[in-house]
């Protein structure tokens, strides 16, 4: 198992399922609790490219980043990029009722990766869903009300919601990627 990855993050939660994943293909992570400026940008991929080079400033280590957001496409992608602020401003009830009979949704999850200055990987995944009725099951953030395509359960109700998200999904091409690259001796 590889050990000099970090992920960088000021969530416990998102480092716990990072961990998880990325345990599956013999990589482990380390948490470094960070509390990284969180840029308004328009593309998730922005965001996280800006945290990586941040977080890698800082700590000058091999560091992931993860930003995460879910777009409706009823509400034309919102809250899309802005996912974190709002969430933390009118949280899940708040989008349930905003959300009108269409209630299509994608899930998506960008990884940076950043092992040297302003060299930032990018690994994405989405998942294709759409939003419940009601706030079903507990968890953190959107969860009790995204419901993957295939399933009739919130990501908060799935048991095995780890082989299905969007952050496996990136944090699975991300593993792949940097295991081959260890292989080639190129890290």
């Amino acid at each position: 198992m590889s050990s000099d990855i970090f992920f960088a993050s000021s969530n416990k939660h998102k480092f716990e399922e990072a961990k998880k994943i990325t345990s599956e293909f013999g990589l482990k992570l380390k948490f470094l609790k960070s509390h990284l400026q969180e840029i308004q940008a328009n593309t998730l991929e922005e965001i996280a490219t800006h945290k990586a080079i941040q977080a890698f400033s800082i700590y000058s280590r091999p560091i992931i980043v993860e930003d995460a957001g879910l777009f409706i496409k009823s509400l034309n992608g919102f809250p899309g990029p802005y996912s974190s602020f709002v969430f933390d401003t009118i949280g899940n009830k708040g989008i349930l009722r905003l959300v009108s009979m269409k209630r299509d949704a994608i899930f998506r999850s960008v990884i940076a990766y950043c092992e040297k200055r302003n060299d930032v990987h990018l690994f994405s995944a989405d998942v294709n869903g759409r939003i419940s009725k009601k706030e079903q099951g507990k968890q953190w953030g959107f969860d009790p009300i995204f419901i993957p395509s295939g399933n009739n359960k919130t990501y908060s109700q799935l048991a095995e919601k780890n082989k299905v998200s969007h952050r496996y999904l990136a944090l699975k091409n991300f593993s792949n990627w940097y295991l081959r690259k260890m292989e080639s001796n190129d890290l």
